[in-house]
């Protein structure tokens, strides 16, 4: 028997979803896709020449980059701005802060060097561990946001003295057409799903966002909480599943889809009292 059995398993993910989707089928599930996100490009051009300028001259000694997806747009829109040059040798002679390994891909590709790196798996928790106070205290710091914004993170900054200047390069929006995100509404009240996975924070305020619209919410809330398995990628997506009165089940580790996927699966399993079924390989 497969790890999934067939159970039907609500995906909201939109930049990977084929990828996710196909992890679902090679174990044996029914994928149904309602993506939730859509990014959105920020111009930010017009504050680059004032940026480079801060860089350049101290005001600015440290930049911490939390996205690879907002470093590729912030350099894009430096390079169709005629700032691109500039801006790169600005930052690489400034301490550069990565959460993770995809900005710091990013940058490594433009050639700027990478001095702090956090730890798996990534959240704002391991970033603050490489931040203490002794580096922050009066110094200024350029933030580039991911496409949710954090300001817990901005907070916890300037509380260790930072003088914070944040830049977003891109947004998460709700999608236009909202009609998949209903239909997954409605299937997750009516039971109709097995369980469903959340591979970003900003899926869960959409996903609720919605159910909002409809005057369905406390339906949603209470279908996720009692009936639908629900798995998390990690510690920053199962926060605010918890803060929407919904504890994920079970939160993969590592943070990746593919130990997401199996973690449902075994929960399914063991719901089921199936001792027998494991990952394919």
């Amino acid at each position: 028997m497969t790890l999934l059995a067939g159970a039907r398993i609500g995906l909201l993910e939109a930049r990977l979803s084929s990828e996710l989707a196909e992890l679902v089928r090679r174990e044996g599930g029914e994928p149904v896709c309602a993506p939730s996100v859509t990014e959105a490009v920020v111009d930010v051009t017009p504050m680059l020449p004032a940026l480079t300028d801060d860089l350049g001259n101290g005001r600015v000694q440290l930049v911490v980059l939390l996205t690879g997806a907002g470093a590729t747009a912030m350099l894009d829109q430096a390079r169709a701005a005629g700032v691109y040059e500039p801006l790169v040798a600005a930052l690489r002679a400034v301490t550069t802060v990565c959460r993770g390994p995809k900005p710091a891909a990013v940058l490594r590709k433009h050639g700027i060097p990478v001095h702090l790196n956090a730890r798996p798996p990534y959240t704002t928790t391991e970033l603050l561990e490489i931040l203490p106070a002794s580096l922050l205290a009066d110094r200024g710091v350029a933030l580039l946001h991911d496409g949710g914004g954090n300001p817990s993170l901005v907070d916890a900054l300037r509380a260790r003295g930072a003088m914070v200047t944040e830049v977003h390069a891109y947004e998460w929006r709700v999608p236009d057409d909202v009609e998949p995100i209903e239909r997954l509404v409605t299937q997750l009240i009516d039971g109709r799903l097995d369980a469903v996975a959340f591979t970003n924070q900003v899926q869960v305020r959409h996903l609720f966002q919605i159910g909002e619209r409809m005057g369905r919410v406390e339906d949603l809330r209470r279908a996720l909480r009692d009936r639908t398995v629900v798995g998390s990628i990690g510690p920053t997506c199962s926060t605010v599943l918890e803060a929407h009165g919904v504890p994920p089940h079970v939160v993969a580790s590592p943070p990746k889809m593919r130990p997401l996927v199996v973690a449902i699966g075994e929960h399914l399993a063991a719901r089921r009292g199936d001792s027998t079924a494991g990952p394919t390989t």
